[in-house]
């Protein structure tokens, strides 16, 4: 990399942030970007070798999709069973020594349930729960992503046998060491409800006492903040059936990753917990969506994965923007 310094062009246009990735990359560098890196192997083991020190207390956001806790094997490599927990469960030290003293966590996970049964299984819960406890983090919030256009599953007691309903979301957890970690939610309003917008428009509302016993004034609700607060349901269809990663894909030939988020739940995060020019980390980079979230939202980024086919993959997502690349496309 030979810029010292990058110049932002959004939140802040005035701010001028000091290049992380200066001097030589690490033999592991699959590819880099001017704002972040893709590095090639397990994360476990990459976490741990030192490869990354210099970054070591330094990442504000680890934002991650571990292999989902299915009670099955899947392609891209998940544990099963207990083990699962246990695998998980030795991530703890490994996170809290990358992160800032105000950084956080935010770990998605899937459900699943029993083999050849319609119940649900427990384990993605106790995961968390152990993932939480064992390594000291506080809860932050719970996140739901509910995701309108997933084909409905499990097919044999949704579709065949008719006696349950499609599952259609998945759990994310923000954990932190710090009880109060970085975030502002300034930055993640969404727009007015129509109603609100009326409502500020005609500059009076309906005061009194409600049955619940609060008491509203007639000016309560009639500062205007700039959006509404969001909940933590956050809906985003994964619906996506041409991009410029799934393009590249094809065209190279390359298997598209199985079990890809949507950019805007990403950014939600990114936008929430950090600011341009903070780090984020995916350790389990996949087809690297966290990357390039990261880097439209001019934050700093790496990811890791240890599968070379998805890595390069990943690589159409960033176009010309690619300024190291130690991998061939053939």
């Amino acid at each position: 990399m030979q810029t010292t310094t990058l110049s932002t062009t959004g939140e802040d246009a005035s701010v001028r942030l000091m290049n992380p990735f200066m001097g030589r990359p690490p033999s592991n560098v699959a590819y880099a970007t001017a704002w972040g890196r893709m590095l090639h192997g397990k994360s476990d083991e990459i976490l741990g070798d030192g490869s990354l020190a210099r970054f070591e207390g330094k990442v504000n956001l680890i934002f991650t999709s571990p292999p989902f806790p299915l009670n099955r094997k899947k392609r891209y490599g998940n544990e099963t069973g207990e083990s699962y927990i246990r695998w998980l469960c030795t991530f703890g030290p490994l996170f809290k020594k990358m992160l800032t003293p105000d950084g956080s966590i935010v770990i998605e996970m899937g459900n699943s349930w029993e083999p050849g049964s319609p119940v649900m299984s427990t384990l993605a819960l106790r995961a968390l729960l152990e993932f939480q406890s064992k390594n000291d983090l506080h809860l932050c919030q719970e996140f739901i992503w509910q995701n309108p256009a997933k084909l409905p599953s499990p097919a044999q007691w949704v579709n065949v046998e008719r006696i349950r309903v499609k599952d259609s979301f998945t759990k994310l957890w923000w954990l932190s060491p710090n009880a109060k970690p970085k975030a502002s939610n300034q930055r993640v309003l969404q727009e007015y409800s129509k109603s609100m917008k009326d409502l500020l428009k005609k500059g009076s509302y309906n005061a009194g006492k409600r049955p619940s016993e609060h008491d509203i004034g007639e000016t309560s609700f009639l500062k205007n903040n700039g959006g509404a607060i969001p909940s933590n349901v956050l809906t985003y269809a994964n619906t996506l059936a041409s991009d410029a990663y799934q393009t590249y894909c094809r065209d190279n030939q390359f298997q598209l990753h199985p079990a890809r988020m949507p950019s805007d739940l990403a950014k939600f995060f990114i936008k929430f917990l950090t600011e341009p020019g903070d780090i984020v980390l995916d350790p389990f980079g996949g087809s690297n969506t966290t990357g390039c979230a990261a880097e439209d939202l001019e934050r700093f980024w790496i990811s890791i994965e240890a599968s070379e086919e998805y890595i390069k993959g990943s690589r159409g997502r960033f176009g010309d923007g690619i300024t190291l690349d130690s991998f061939s496309v053939s």
